[in-house]
């Protein structure tokens, strides 16, 4: 039976049960005054309305089964694995840190496959077996736990229900806690990823084998393959060269697109048009490389061997290569477009309707009023929406992985294949990775690098709009 409970989706089980425990509590909790005796029903007013107490009961109720299914998700799955590995032979033990977290895997897998056949290896065998069974039985305390603490909680709940009861006040600060820590959430996670990145930079520039900050940043030569050169300009120059290119398609694009749609369109074509610009953000990211590898890169590849077949043009003038820098360029700019023609948008709207009349009463035409009037006012913003398509611009990895190309070049040719920081950190972080290596650790010092630029984009824009920005009444 616990072997066969170690297979059970436990997380979607435990979900329903909340959900259907916060259900019941809601309904008892929002009945509860109208099954109290006939003595109490004529007290005075009641505080709170009836949903209210439906909600405490329910949050009552959750609250605690949550808790214990978050402890459960933290240390369930290290329990089994630390349980696991002091029950093995003390030849297994006795593999190293790493062999050992790999042969506990490979049973993680045997015991999670029902359909798994044996392997012949008895001892692994048997091991999957007590691996499965430790997991359903894991996974029963935390069934049961929840159910138990979420029963308490419920009739803990319940029983604080009268009419004097302030259950408005206990659910709104319920909501309040909540609300505060998903903000939490999100700015630890910010400071964890943060020191995670500093902590694996800090070791890879001194551990052995590791290159000085100076040669990292300012070295030309990266083969980080043979973990000896690390010089790292290749990729920060291939990294801004094909965000340039792609600034050069969106920007335009992009900002001619708001100028239309939020001055010249009308409400109806407005209506069409925004929504179908707007589609090309919800394109997944691999759709773009799929593209730009299999239509835009041919297609450049072409023009780039017509133009050195020109007589005038000295042989090999371009690279022409199957994969560009400038293919991933292209591709990328139409990607960021509804990044800048959203946000254009909305600052261009958001200059006051009382600025056109007055240049339109003064005799400007359209267009001088959009060029000396409106779009002096929706500057910062424009510029703040351009920097943020240039961070985002920068971190994309799946159109430079798929048609940028890897080599690792300082060239002004834009038909070159070139390589990025997104590229090297996939190609460092795939396959079989030791994190005890510089070639693997100094994917980290990379990351870090991309997130100081795109931080510093991120910053400028937000002073710009700060310090520059109208203030209408």
């Amino acid at each position: 039976m616990l072997q066969s409970f170690g297979h059970l989706p436990i997380g979607w089980l435990l979900i329903a049960v909340l959900a259907a425990a916060s259900f019941v509590a809601f309904y008892a909790g929002r009945t509860a005054l109208a099954a109290a005796p006939a003595a109490t029903a004529g007290l005075a007013r009641t505080h709170s309305q009836p949903n209210y107490h439906g909600y405490f009961v329910a949050m009552c109720t959750v609250i605690p089964a949550a808790i214990v299914f978050l402890i459960f998700v933290l240390v369930g799955d290290n329990y089994v694995r630390q349980q696991i590995a002091s029950e093995l032979p003390e030849r297994i033990q006795s593999f190293g840190p790493l062999e050992l977290a790999q042969y506990i895997d490979r049973l993680a897998d045997q015991a999670g496959n029902r359909d798994a056949v044996t392997t012949g290896n008895r001892l692994f065998d048997a091991a999957s077996i007590r691996f499965a069974q430790l997991t359903g039985q894991t996974r029963l305390i935390a069934l049961f736990s929840a159910l138990l603490f979420a029963a308490a909680g419920f009739f803990f709940g319940r029983r604080r229900i009268a009419h004097d009861f302030r259950a408005r006040t206990f659910v709104e600060r319920g909501i309040s806690t909540l609300l505060f820590l998903c903000a939490a959430i999100a700015v630890f996670t910010t400071v964890g990823i943060v020191l995670s990145l500093t902590f694996e930079t800090v070791r890879f520039f001194t551990m052995e084998g590791g290159p000085s900050v100076i040669s990292f940043l300012f070295g030309t030569d990266w083969n980080a393959q043979t973990g000896t050169n690390f010089g790292a300009v290749p990729l920060f120059f291939g990294t801004l060269m094909i965000a340039l290119m792609a600034m050069c398609v969106a920007a335009p694009i992009g900002l001619y697109s708001a100028i239309y749609l939020s001055e010249y369109a009308s409400p109806r074509v407005r209506s069409w048009v925004k929504p179908l610009l707007e589609l090309l953000a919800g394109i997944p990211t691999v759709v773009y490389g799929f593209f730009a590898a299999l239509v835009v890169a041919p297609m450049v590849r072409s023009g780039a061997q017509w133009v050195n077949n020109l007589p005038f043009v000295p042989d090999g003038f371009l690279a022409a290569q199957p994969t560009s820098a400038l293919a991933a360029g292209l591709v990328m700019g139409i990607m960021i477009v509804p990044f800048v023609s959203s946000l254009s948008d909305d600052v261009i709207n958001a200059v006051p309707q009382s600025l056109r009349d007055g240049a339109l009463a003064m005799g400007a035409t359209k267009s001088e009023t959009i060029k000396q009037v409106i779009m002096p006012a929706a500057l910062p913003g424009v510029i703040a929406a351009l920097l943020l398509a240039v961070s985002r611009a920068i971190g994309e990895t799946m159109i430079v992985v798929m048609a940028a190309g890897g080599r690792a070049l300082i060239t002004a040719d834009p038909t070159s294949d070139l390589t990025t920081v997104t590229y090297q950190i996939v190609a460092l972080l795939t396959g079989d990775t030791e994190f005890d290596s510089a070639k693997t650790v100094s994917a980290f010092a990379l990351g870090i690098v991309l997130f100081a630029i795109t931080l510093v984009f991120n910053l400028i824009a937000l002073r710009v709009v700060r310090k520059y920005r109208e203030k209408y009444d």
